[in-house]
C-alpha cells in the first residue's frame, strides 16, 4: 500500500489565493465588519490556501498584537456569507470558494524557536558545530 505524497499547488492555485489574500486584507483594512469580536482589532490574513479544484480557501488569519485570537477568527467565521460576497466583487473567478478561517500559529512557532536558539546550550552547540566545520573536522 503507497502513501500518496502532498502535492505541490499549483501555479493558478498560488495566483487564486493570492487574490483572494489581497481582497481580504482590504477589505478588513477598511474595518467594514461590524462585528463586536472585531472591534478595534487589526487583522492580518498572512496566507491562503486554496484547493486544487478552487471550491475551497482555508485563509490564516492573526489579529495584531495577537490578542484574543479565538474571538477573532469566530467573528470572521460569522461574517463568511458577507466576506465571500465581497471577495466575489474584488476576484474574478468563475466559482468563488467557501472561505475557512483559521488562526496563524507559525508566529508561535517562530517565537518558539527563537527562544530555543537563544538557549544558551544551543547557541554552545551550534558555536561548536561551526568551529568544527572551519577547522575541516567532520562529524
Amino acid at each position: 500500500m503507497s502513501k500518496r505524497q502532498p502535492r505541490s499547488a499549483s501555479q493558478r492555485q498560488l495566483r487564486v489565493a493570492e487574490e483572494i489574500r489581497h481582497a481580504l486584507a482590504v477589505i478588513l483594512e477598511r474595518d467594514e465588519l461590524r462585528d463586536p469580536g472585531l472591534s478595534g482589532a487589526p487583522v492580518t490574513v498572512t496566507e491562503v490556501r486554496v484547493s486544487a479544484d478552487l471550491r475551497h480557501a482555508t485563509a490564516f488569519v492573526m489579529p495584531l498584537g495577537g490578542d484574543d485570537v479565538e474571538a477573532v477568527v469566530a467573528a470572521l467565521g460569522r461574517a463568511r456569507p458577507y466576506l465571500r460576497r465581497r471577495v466575489a466583487g474584488a476576484v474574478q473567478l468563475k466559482y468563488v470558494p467557501e472561505i475557512r478561517f483559521i488562526a496563524d500559529e507559525s508566529f508561535d512557532t517562530a517565537g518558539h524557536l527563537e527562544a530555543l536558539l537563544d538557549d544558551p546550550r544551543v547557541a554552545r552547540d551550534l558555536d561548536s558545530a561551526i568551529d568544527d566545520g572551519e577547522n575541516g573536522h567532520g562529524p
